[in-house]
C-alpha cells in the first residue's frame, strides 16, 4: 500500500530526495563521513551551504541586493527578530491578521514596540483575505508584516501588496516555493522549512541588505541578522544536515521544471481536490472564500461532524494520513506541498466520493 503523507509540518518530502539521503548517509561523495559528522567550517560542508544558497537563489531569482541567511528557532523566532530588527528607531509597524500565524507574530512584535493592525478578517472566522483598500495603513511605519498563506485556516494571498517605500515583510514558511515570486517587492522573506523545503529546524531568511545593522539596543547577538549575514550564516554551528537536505530538494525543484512548473502542479492538485469537495452537494465543505483559498492547505468539513471519526479511520486504513484538522479549527485539512504527487491527491478525492456515497 502506498502511504499518502498530508501533514501540515513536518510534511512529505520528495522521495527522491529521502533515497539520496538514504545513499549518501555514511558517506558523503567519498568523504568517509556522514553530513551529521562534518565541521561546519570544512570545506565538504561549506561546499554544501555554497550550493544550496545558489540553487535556492536561482530558483527564485533572488536579487543580489539580498542575503540569503540559514538560521534555525522557525517562525517563531522571527516573530521576535523581525522588529529586533527592522523597527530601526521607529515606535510601530504594520501587521495584517489573516489567521493563527499572523496572531502570534502580532503578539511578539507587540513585546518591542506598538503594532498597528491594518486589516483582520476576524469577523468571519479568518476565512479570507481583507480588500486591500480597507487596510488602515500607517504610512510612518517601519515595515508591514503578512502572512501570505495561513497554514491553519487555509487562506492564501493571490496577490502582493504594494507598500511603497515601507518594507514589505512576509511569512511564507507554508507556500515558499510553491510559486514564482518577486523578490524585489519584499524587505523580508522568511520560512521554517518542514513544509516545503526540507526537516524542521532550518529557517531561511531572504533579507535586502539595506535592513541590516540597525537593531534595538540590547538585542542579542544570536538575533542580529548583521552577524548571522557576516558570518555566512556560520557565527554559530548551524543546522547541517537541515541545510543539506535543503539542498537536496532545490536540486530536485531545479531538475522537475523549477518553481513555475511547480506551481503549475499545484494548481492541478488544489483544483482537483476542491472540485471534489464543491461537487460533493454539501457533503464536504471549505469555509474559505473561494478566490482566497490555499494552494498548500485545504480544510474541509463534513456535513456532520459524527462522521469524523469514521472519515479519519478509513482514510489511516487506506494509507491517507495526518488529514485530522487542526485542534483550533477541527474538520479535516490536506496539505498538498510541493512533494506531495498528483497520485495522492487523487488518492483522496477517490475515497472522499466513496465516502461520501456510502455515508451521504
Amino acid at each position: 500500500m502506498t502511504i499518502y503523507n498530508f501533514s501540515a509540518g513536518p510534511a512529505v518530502l520528495p522521495r527522491e530526495v529521502l533515497q539520496q539521503a538514504r545513499e549518501e548517509l555514511l558517506d558523503w561523495h567519498g568523504s568517509g563521513m556522514s553530513v551529521m559528522e562534518m565541521s561546519h567550517r570544512g570545506k565538504e560542508f561549506t561546499s554544501i551551504a555554497a550550493a544550496a544558497e545558489a540553487d535556492l537563489r536561482e530558483l527564485l531569482a533572488i536579487p543580489s541586493g539580498y542575503k540569503v541567511l540559514f538560521l534555525q528557532g522557525g517562525a517563531h523566532l522571527q516573530f521576535a527578530m523581525i522588529p529586533l530588527n527592522l523597527l530601526r528607531g521607529k515606535p510601530s509597524a504594520d501587521y495584517v491578521n489573516t489567521g493563527e500565524w499572523s496572531k502570534k507574530a502580532i503578539g511578539e512584535a507587540r513585546k518591542f514596540g506598538a503594532v498597528n493592525v491594518v486589516a483582520s478578517n476576524t469577523d468571519r472566522n479568518c476565512t479570507y483575505v481583507p480588500a486591500f483598500d480597507t487596510w488602515q495603513r500607517d504610512k510612518n511605519a517601519a515595515y508591514l508584516h503578512y502572512t501570505p498563506n495561513e497554514t491553519i485556516g487555509g487562506v492564501e494571498f493571490n496577490w502582493v501588496p504594494e507598500t511603497g517605500a515601507v518594507p514589505l515583510v512576509a511569512d511564507m514558511s507554508s507556500n515558499i516555493l510553491s510559486r514564482p515570486i518577486d523578490v524585489s517587492k519584499y524587505g523580508l522573506i522568511y520560512a521554517g522549512a518542514q513544509k516545503n523545503i526540507g526537516p524542521a529546524g532550518l529557517t531561511v531568511v531572504i533579507v535586502r541588505d539595506d535592513l541590516l545593522g540597525q537593531v534595538l539596543p540590547g538585542t542579542p547577538t544570536m538575533l542580529d541578522y548583521k552577524v548571522h549575514a557576516d558570518n555566512g550564516s556560520m557565527y554559530n554551528t548551524p543546522p547541517t544536515y537541515g541545510i543539506y537536505i535543503a539542498g537536496l530538494v532545490f536540486q530536485w525543484l531545479k531538475r522537475n521544471g523549477g518553481v513555475a512548473q511547480m506551481e503549475q502542479a499545484n494548481i492541478a492538485k488544489a483544483r482537483l481536490l476542491y472540485d471534489a469537495i464543491d461537487a460533493s452537494n454539501g457533503f464536504y465543505n471549505c469555509p474559505v472564500a473561494k478566490p482566497d483559498r490555499s494552494r498548500m492547505n485545504v480544510p474541509f468539513m463534513l456535513k456532520d461532524a459524527a462522521l469524523d471519526g469514521d472519515f479519519l479511520k478509513q482514510a489511516d486504513a487506506r494509507g491517507l494520513l495526518q488529514l485530522k484538522g487542526h485542534r483550533s479549527v477541527g474538520g479535516m485539512r490536506a496539505s498538498i506541498y510541493n512533494a506531495m504527487p498528483l497520485a495522492g491527491v487523487q488518492a483522496l478525492v477517490g475515497f472522499m466520493n466513496e465516502f461520501a456515497r456510502q455515508r451521504g
